[in-house]
């Protein structure tokens, strides 16, 4: 083979190469992603590719269609000052995508833009994925720890503690609040923030990373299965578990309404304040977008609820 030919088959794989790589999420001007370990990231695991986002238009929600963002090896950060009167209320948010991809502005920037509209400071996690418990290799679930996920929220409730004075925030009043599988991630850390999973890195990590409060929505991995409510051993809740809120359609076939109902029964059994509304209809991964089922008025629920517990004023 000549060279000018060797040099033509190069550029053309090159040319292909570059066309079918996809896209890096980044959030709207004005905002910027901050990665939440300034070294190498703890428990770094192989992911099947580079990182990427992508549009799905042919699974809409609310007729609308939505960005999944997947292959995350460097979590990221972004925060959402809120509008108008701030609070000092602070929410990290954990989009779903069953431990595989990520629903990034479905069940992240989209709620992100409601928090804010209340008074909130709102951090969107991008966590690692794929992870456990999702097993890539394998193409199945296991009732794994969620290590990498959970490590990454550990660091970013803590790091929101350290800079709480910075961002307006009141260190008392900080939040979780997730979907799907980050509505399980919410359960994780609000039962697992006595030690960090990571060696200490710096100041951020002798914060406690403990929820003020936790907010769960349709949450997956927490019921094990069988007749009687037996609760994901991943999650111990105890008294120290902070005051919750679950919400879960009985008609959701994904994560069926036996996983709020096995984490209320041990919050309630522990003497946690918990809160949990399920409704008939409204299947699974509607996150913010209204339809016709009553269960996605749940943000107003959500308000009130606050109130209650006395994170927002009355």
């Amino acid at each position: 083979m000549t060279k000018p030919l060797i040099f033509a088959f190069c550029v053309l794989f090159a040319s292909n190469g570059l066309s079918t790589q996809k896209p890096v999420w980044h959030p709207s001007p004005g905002y910027t992603q901050v990665p939440i370990w300034p070294g190498a990231v703890p428990d770094a695991q192989p992911v099947p590719g580079p990182e990427y986002a992508t549009t799905v238009k042919d699974d809409p929600v609310a007729g609308k269609p939505w960005i999944e963002v997947g292959n995350v090896s460097r979590p990221t950060m972004t925060v959402y000052s809120p509008r108008g009167t701030n609070t000092g209320v602070a929410v990290v948010v954990f989009p779903g995508g069953g431990f595989q991809i990520l629903a990034i502005d479905l069940e992240g920037t989209e709620v992100c833009d409601w928090l804010t509209s209340k008074g909130i400071t709102c951090v969107l996690l991008k966590y690692r994925v794929p992870g456990p418990p999702w097993d890539w290799r394998r193409k199945r679930y296991t009732f794994a720890k969620s290590t990498m996920a959970l490590e990454d929220a550990q660091r970013t409730v803590g790091l929101m503690r350290l800079h709480a004075a910075e961002w307006h925030i009141d260190p008392h009043r900080i939040g979780v609040l997730g979907f799907s599988a980050g509505g399980y991630l919410v359960a994780e850390i609000s039962t697992n923030f006595q030690r960090r999973l990571y060696a200490q890195v710096d100041a951020a990590d002798k914060e406690s990373c403990r929820p003020d409060f936790a907010v769960g929505v349709y949450p997956g991995h927490l019921w094990v299965g069988g007749d009687a409510y037996r609760l994901n051993p991943n999650v111990p809740v105890t008294r120290q578990t902070p005051p919750t809120f679950l919400v879960q359609a009985e008609d959701d076939h994904v994560d069926g309404v036996n996983q709020s109902v096995a984490y209320y029964v041990a919050l309630k059994n522990a003497g946690v304040p918990v809160e949990m509304h399920l409704y008939a209809e409204g299947g699974h991964a509607f996150g913010l977008r209204r339809t016709k089922f009553p269960i996605t008025r749940w943000p107003e629920l959500v308000g009130t609820w606050l109130e209650t517990i006395r994170m927002l004023s009355q």
